[in-house]
């Protein structure tokens, strides 16, 4: 009997197993070869951030969070003050039916709320995101308002995200030349700062879709009316609306040449402080503010 391995003949009737085992050891040079490149593959494309010398790195995208839902989009609509069986009838069911007819769409869902309309269309796994989004888009622009949905009623495509892809939360903390917490800062003031710094700057890093904000006071102004002296007046709560509105903007002019220098005239008009909405005319009567 040989000693050498791939002298042995085959077995009649051996099973797959066994050939394969036959192989490997009678192939000792080209297995360790396949091993040693399949090995090598694996830390190109390790998802980690690993440094290794001469060796080229190409990570595989990996999710914290699979997103193993559908693929969908969503189209959020905003009816204030309608019940849920108005914004049904007007607003939820004509979008519904106008979304069936985008192409790629594998079935429509929605729900109406109290001035509010969700509707989920669900696109074949085939469809890119991307592409799902841009039909959708095409669609939304080619609906009329006051015919598909009244007027004054602006449906927009929900954030280019899903609910699994939220997997980063932090909080704004004030701190203190030695990183220690310190106090000083309130609600507001980091609300904003998350507003209006914080939240544009990772809007900008790249795969981050939405940065919703959640906490903190967000700076408003608040107008209590006094019903008897409007009834005196004669004053609609849409006048004093409307008067607020007017006065918190800026109005532009044309310009004033003096001495060959060309003057810009501007009207200031945004609110600052209280003072500034206290003085706002609501209502003129005989030249009377």
């Amino acid at each position: 009997m040989s000693d050498r391995l791939d002298e042995i003949p085959p077995i009649e009737g051996e099973s797959s197993l066994a050939r394969l085992m036959r192989f490997c050891m009678t192939n000792r040079l080209m297995v360790v070869l396949a091993l040693v490149f399949i090995l090598g593959w694996g830390l190109m494309v390790a998802p980690f951030n690993w440094d290794i010398p001469l060796l080229p790195q190409d990570p595989v995208p990996v999710d914290a969070i699979p997103d193993t839902g559908a693929n969908q989009q969503i189209v959020f609509t905003e009816w204030p003050g309608q019940s849920p069986q108005e914004v049904d009838d007007q607003i939820t069911y004509p979008l519904s039916a106008a979304m069936l007819n985008v192409s790629g769409v594998k079935s429509v869902r929605s729900t109406s709320m109290f001035g509010f309309s969700s509707i989920y269309v669900i696109f074949g796994d085939d469809i890119p995101f991307s592409d799902s989004r841009s039909r959708l888009l095409e669609k939304l622009a080619s609906l009329s308002e006051g015919r598909d949905y009244p007027e004054g009623v602006k449906p927009k495509l929900g954030p280019e995200a899903t609910s699994l892809g939220q997997v980063f939360w932090y909080t704004l903390e004030g701190r203190d030349e030695e990183g220690r917490p310190a106090g000083g800062w309130d609600l507001e003031e980091l609300r904003t700062c998350q507003d209006w710094m914080i939240r544009f700057h990772l809007m900008a890093a790249g795969g981050v879709g939405e940065v919703a904000s959640i906490g903190g006071f967000v700076r408003e102004y608040q107008v209590d009316v006094d019903p008897d002296a409007m009834r005196s007046y004669g004053v609609t709560l849409q006048q004093v609306w409307r008067a607020v509105r007017a006065s918190n903007r800026d109005v532009g002019a044309k310009t004033i040449e003096l001495n060959q220098v060309e003057y810009f005239v501007r009207g200031i008009g945004y609110i600052k402080d209280l003072a500034d909405i206290e003085i706002s005319v609501v209502k003129v009567t005989d030249n009377v503010p």
